[in-house]
């Protein structure tokens, strides 16, 4: 048991009131700032990538750069819960966990503290913006960043649905590509006594609804998963008068791999082109959102595992890649690393749920998994 853990429990608590969504995070990066200070870190680096915070501990001698990232932002989601530490800020709360995130990642400041690393570098990163899929790309293109040059990168997100505590693992794909597809349609108006004087886009935009949700069935074979999710479509106004001029159809676009994405965003832009083309339309294709595939590096999964199993946790091997996505992805393109799952309870109301918690009893395990790998790759030896 970490002797610090009722001091993290707070700490987790008080992110969790702050909770604040992509881009606005400056509070809770200050907060985290003033909890980091007391424990010397080498360096403090704010403002990557947005609000961005990262943490340096170096060792004396050379070695590898570890990154351990977690994410500051909260979601647009209102605080239901009655909870005596519950959000501050109305219609935020975090309800994907990335309170517990922060937490986990902060309680190897102090251990870090007390015994530093012999060699290379430990970087605690607290990244911005990841529910929109924007933030780690930022960090990445920051100057700031460039200089700390990670050799390797981890990073967990708990998962409702697997056994308290137990970590989950996947070589290869762990978390799928996604990204939003915008198609705005543009026709002319008339009278709605009078259509035919006009170019309307509904039915065009029924014809997309329609062939995208059937897309992946038709452009994609059995074993290379692809979903797309049509999330909103309109066309005109509400004026019973007049044919509408112009319409919208969104969608989301998830793969396991990158090659399958670039497949189903080709097919579904020459789709859309070809329905506007049909009724006369112009059309404008936009893009949103766009996560990466995150990939895992094996040999770096299985050094999560003897990590793991080094401090009495649990493992599991997953099958199946998940179908959200975190911008993660971005790191392990760029680096040898991991994500890796911490299961919150088979019974835990799922992520994004209004009536979700991220649970205490976890920050213990997080912290002590981490710290296993830590010790691994920069010393000193357990």
């Amino acid at each position: 048991m970490n002797p610090r853990t009722e001091e993290l429990v707070a700490l987790r608590r008080k992110l969790h009131g702050l909770a604040e969504t992509a881009d606005g995070e400056k509070e809770t990066a200050a907060f985290i700032r003033s909890f980091l200070e007391p424990f010397a870190p080498d360096e403090i680096i704010s403002e990557i990538g947005g609000h961005g915070l990262a943490a340096v501990y170096r060792g004396k001698e050379a070695g590898p750069t570890v990154l351990v990232r977690c994410e500051l932002d909260a979601l647009p989601i209102p605080e239901t819960l009655s909870l005596n530490y519950g959000s501050g800020r109305e219609g935020t709360s975090h309800k994907c966990g990335h309170d517990g995130h922060m937490t986990m990642v902060s309680g190897l400041a102090p251990l870090l503290h007390a015994q530093a690393p012999e060699k290379g570098a430990v970087i605690l990163l607290y990244q911005p913006a990841e529910e929109t899929g924007q933030g780690a790309r930022r960090v990445l293109d920051d100057t700031k960043f460039a200089a700390l040059a990670p050799d390797y990168v981890f990073a967990l997100h708990n998962l409702p649905g697997f056994p308290m505590g137990t970590v989950v693992l996947m070589d290869g794909t762990f978390a799928s590509a996604s990204k939003g597809l915008i198609v705005e349609l543009k026709g002319a108006t008339s009278h709605a006594a009078e259509p035919n004087k006009g170019r309307s886009p509904a039915l065009a935009a029924a014809q997309l609804i329609q062939g995208f949700t059937a897309m992946p069935q038709t452009c994609t074979a059995m074993h290379e998963a692809a979903l797309a999710t049509v999330i909103h479509a309109r066309v005109g106004e509400r004026a019973f008068g007049t044919t509408p001029g112009e319409g919208v159809v969104m969608a989301t676009l998830r793969t396991h791999t990158p090659e399958t994405m670039d497949v189903l965003s080709g097919k579904c832009v020459d789709f859309a082109k070809s329905v506007a083309a049909t009724y006369g339309l112009d059309c404008s294709i936009g893009w949103t959102e766009a996560f990466p595939a995150t990939i895992n590096d094996p040999a770096c999964v299985r050094l999560v595992e003897e990590a793991a199993r080094a401090r009495g946790v649990a493992t599991l091997r997953h099958d199946v890649p998940f179908g959200w996505s975190e911008d993660f992805g971005h790191f392990t393109a760029s680096a040898k690393g991991a994500l890796f799952g911490l299961g919150s309870g088979e019974n835990q109301p799922a992520l994004h749920n209004p009536t979700y918690d991220f649970p205490d009893e976890l920050i213990a395990t997080g912290v002590a998994v981490f710290e296993a790998i830590l010790r691994r790759l920069n010393g000193p030896a357990d």
